[in-house]
């Protein structure tokens, strides 16, 4: 299999439109046109795990947390990421990562934290603003059903849990052909009047050329009339972390020993009990205290999250219980996650969830 085949299916689930702009989520090093014979998931790309993907056999690493984040200017192996490049390099492996992208979308790290917690009726915390346009075309009417068809097999007219969503109305279009056109309809030189639907569908930015290239293979006119219109709108499916709800509510102190016992975390430390039940909690895998004020719009009861700083504890005002129980322990399950998502789709290919411990923290 082509490692190509493999990135782009998960960047079909976690476009990497949708990744901060701090990150480096991606093809990290290797070539996209590689065969490989077998992946490694993990948390971390340390070198323990290249040296376990060379004794399994394996020439890709699948990663939440990218080894690079900024620019190497120099590989001399002086720190554990140049070690890990050199290393991948040599071997020729290929190492790929998936952080804040799958962090943002809605079946993702968020979702699989409110799975092992037990939380349903889920929600994102904190919808992106901005990453919706709308596409307005006009055609005739006897290929409007064919183009809509078009549009939305690429990817556009999903508006929450509805699809195939447009807008659409009739009127007349006009146009005279001049020399050297090849019209669908009238003749060169004299102008023509043509019944046409004007359709609008919604679309995720980062399919944009993908819509294009749909609208004008299944356009008949060989000028298309089109127009794009950046949204305000928020994407209710995109954005930073998740709010759910238990299915019955149960003292602060048992959610926190239930908490600590599934994420099996090494400790767990929390603000102040408000000495009432918990129903609705907020959750951030990684470093979520920059969405403490929206855990506390949203009416949660708890704020399951990790690194929050001691002055930022303060902060809950007594509206909210923080439980901080790690980084690590907030995203180890995405390896579990990866392993899912890619045996849907490649339920031959040989994955594997690495057995490194990369928590680079120790408790006593």
């Amino acid at each position: 299999m082509k490692l190509k085949e493999i990135t782009d299916y998960l960047e079909s689930i976690a476009p990497l439109a949708y990744q901060e702009s701090y990150d480096n989520a991606g093809l990290i090093c290797g070539n996209g046109n590689m065969e490989i014979t077998g992946a490694v998931i993990c948390l971390d790309s340390t070198e323990a795990v290249i040296d376990e993907a060379i004794a399994m056999g394996c020439n890709l690493v699948i990663a939440h947390h990218p080894i690079v984040f900024s620019g190497l200017k120099k590989f001399n192996g002086e720190n554990y990421v140049e070690r890990v490049i050199i290393k991948a390099i040599k071997n020729d492996i290929a190492i790929y990562a998936a952080h804040t992208n799958l962090d943002s979308v809605g079946d993702g790290v968020n979702a699989k934290i409110a799975e092992k917690l037990g939380l349903i009726n889920c929600k994102i915390l904190s919808p992106t603003k901005g990453n919706l346009k709308k596409l307005i075309t006009f055609c005739p009417l006897d290929k409007a059903e064919q183009l809509r068809k078009a549009l939305f097999e690429a990817g556009s007219g999903t508006i929450g849990n509805y699809s195939e969503c447009s807008f659409n109305t009739s009127g007349i279009g006009t146009f005279k052909a001049e020399a050297g056109a090849q019209p669908y309809a009238g003749e060169v030189g004299a102008q023509h009047q043509e019944q046409e639907e004007r359709i609008e569908v919604i679309y995720p930015s980062h399919i944009e050329s993908k819509l294009l290239k749909a609208l004008f293979s299944a356009h008949p006119y060989e000028e298309v009339a089109f127009d794009i219109i950046q949204l305000s709108n928020t994407n209710k499916e995109v954005g930073s972390g998740m709010v759910g709800e238990l299915p019955v509510s149960i003292s602060e102190m048992d959610f926190l020993k239930d908490v600590k016992q599934k994420m099996k975390a090494g400790s767990l430390r929390y603000t102040n009990l408000k000495n009432k039940s918990v129903k609705k909690v907020a959750i951030c895998g990684g470093s979520g205290s920059f969405l403490l004020k929206d855990a506390i719009a949203s009416g949660a009861d708890v704020f399951v999250t990790a690194d929050f700083k001691y002055h930022q504890y303060f902060d809950a005002e007594n509206a909210i219980v923080i439980a901080d129980i790690g980084h690590f322990e907030s995203e180890q399950y995405t390896s579990e996650l990866f392993y899912e998502i890619l045996k849907k789709k490649f339920n031959t290919f040989a994955l594997h969830l690495s057995k490194i411990n990369t928590n680079p923290i120790n408790y006593l």
